[in-house]
């Protein structure tokens, strides 16, 4: 996989950070924000939206605890997305704003975000994410409907996914791996196995992070003016497309899409069309 841009390191809240920045420097400042507590890193999202560069200056991080990134506490809600504000402040100054994109547990950040600092968000996308632990219930739900999909994979697995007790690195790499058809409409084992053996997963940011249960911004979003745009695939299983719903719902300034024959990895299984949407959003068009 070759990846553009310039990949270095940084320290900010006390915590180092690995990022990827490409584009102009006077451009406007998109930032991205890759899912997963502890599972994964940037790279997904940076293959998905780094075409954007062409117009933005786009950046994008392993958060605190994922990735390449040092695991530095405390890990929650409020300090990832103060993390957020540290990389806006670092490239565009005291008072300047970004375009804040975030999918899946990035999209939880970026929601946490945007209720303590819209005024310095221009723009909010957000692909599969929910606005409570709420949709947990859901997923559970949508698992077990289709679990003949996931013959390696167990209820257990389900509880540790959503839980703060899955016992190291190696028993986290099993159990996603185990769940990798849920993830996609077309499944490619080869590319899963690659996938799961390359990416970056840190049990100890997983159970820090799934202790923080109560986390509810429903009622904050009906004040949350920013445009938005949220957008899920049709068939996305763990933030399932009533979640992308109900943002659009309650935020008084934000559409909702469903990507059709997409799952939870949308932004990649549709890439091009998810890409000309976000691009009519950013535009003033409607997505």
């Amino acid at each position: 996989m070759s990846l553009s841009g310039r990949e270095d390191y940084i320290t900010l809240n006390g915590c180092r950070f690995r990022y990827r920045i490409a584009g102009e420097e006077n451009a406007e400042t998109i930032i991205l924000l890759h899912g997963g507590r502890g599972a994964g890193d940037h790279i997904g999202e940076w293959t998905a939206y780094a075409a954007l560069a062409d117009r933005y200056r786009v950046i994008a991080f392993d958060q605190r605890g994922c990735g390449l990134s040092e695991i530095a506490y405390p890990m929650n809600f409020r300090q990832y997305a103060d993390d957020v504000d540290a990389f806006r402040r670092h490239f565009c100054g005291e008072d300047g704003k970004i375009i804040l994109q975030g999918g899946s547990f990035g999209g939880m950040i970026a929601l946490t975000f945007a209720v303590h600092y819209q005024q310095h968000l221009t723009h909010l996308i957000l692909r599969g994410t929910a606005p409570s632990h709420h949709h947990e219930a859901e997923a559970i739900e949508t698992f077990k409907a289709r679990i003949d999909k996931v013959p390696s994979a167990s209820p257990e697995m389900i509880d540790k996914l959503f839980g703060t007790t899955i016992t190291d690195d190696t028993e986290f790499r099993l159990i996603w791996f185990a769940l990798q058809p849920l993830y996609y409409e077309v499944f490619d084992p080869n590319a899963a196995l690659e996938r799961t053996r390359t990416m970056h997963l840190h049990a100890e940011t997983h159970n820090e992070m799934f202790r923080e249960k109560e986390h509810d911004l429903r009622d904050a979003l009906k004040t949350m003016t920013v445009p938005t745009f949220a957008f899920c695939g049709e068939k996305d299983w763990i933030c399932p497309p009533s979640q992308t719903r109900l943002i659009a719902e309650l935020c008084p300034n934000a559409t909702g899409w469903e990507v059709p024959e997409a799952n939870h990895s949308c932004h990649h299984e549709q890439n091009a069309l998810v890409l000309e949407r976000i691009r009519a959003f950013l535009e003033g068009e409607a997505p």
